[in-house]
């Protein structure tokens, strides 16, 4: 959902939305973990309204120190790339679709499905990101005394559970985003007349 809710609230309202939401979330179901999604999360929307909204610049900044970050760190050049494939595609993805991704509402010249797609990925990704750059470079890691060896496991486990949330994360939006961007086509015509 973060994409659709990053595309239709903006920049702005979409992240402290997914912000909310996600604290609310861990104050019902706390968990020990709660930085990762209490954080990571409003990012992916942010990602997701900028992209909407055409803002590649705001964009590339934020992932490139992010990334920056994890590379600068001797644990990010010492796991596994393989393991990122879909952080680093994403952000080169970030410019052509931020160029197409302000014709999401007018679907003039781009294919919404595609659009949705492309956009769901680097939403899915940037969300990755920030786990990964609060786990690495801000380092949570330390606090939850994890070894080198230990992260390597979680690192090779969770890309694969990285890339199945990529396809689910895509496919949800493909199923329910056409439906909600439609209607708010609608809505939108009856309250400007």
């Amino acid at each position: 959902m973060e994409p659709i809710e990053g595309i239709i609230l903006g920049p702005l309202a979409g992240p402290l939305s997914a912000f909310m939401g996600s604290f609310i979330a861990r104050l019902i179901k706390p968990d020990e973990y709660w930085m990762f999604g209490v954080i990571a999360e409003p990012i992916g929307v942010l990602f997701a309204g900028l992209l909407a909204e055409g803002k590649w610049k705001h964009s590339i900044a934020a992932y490139s120190v992010m990334l920056a970050a994890y590379f600068m760190h001797p644990f990010g050049r010492m796991l596994p790339l393989w393991t990122i494939l879909d952080v680093l595609l994403a952000i080169i993805l970030i410019y052509p679709v931020s160029k197409i991704g302000m014709k999401i509402f007018s679907g003039k010249g781009v294919s919404l499905f595609i659009l949705l797609i492309a956009i769901s990925f680097i939403t899915a990704s940037a969300d990755s990101l920030a786990r990964i750059f609060l786990l690495i470079p801000a380092g949570l890691y330390k606090i939850f005394d994890l070894s080198f060896e230990v992260l390597y496991g979680i690192f090779v486990v969770g890309a694969a559970y990285s890339y199945i949330e990529d396809a689910i994360m895509m496919t949800v939006s493909l199923l329910i985003g056409p439906k909600i961007l439609a209607s708010l086509k609608v809505f939108y015509k009856r309250t400007v007349k």
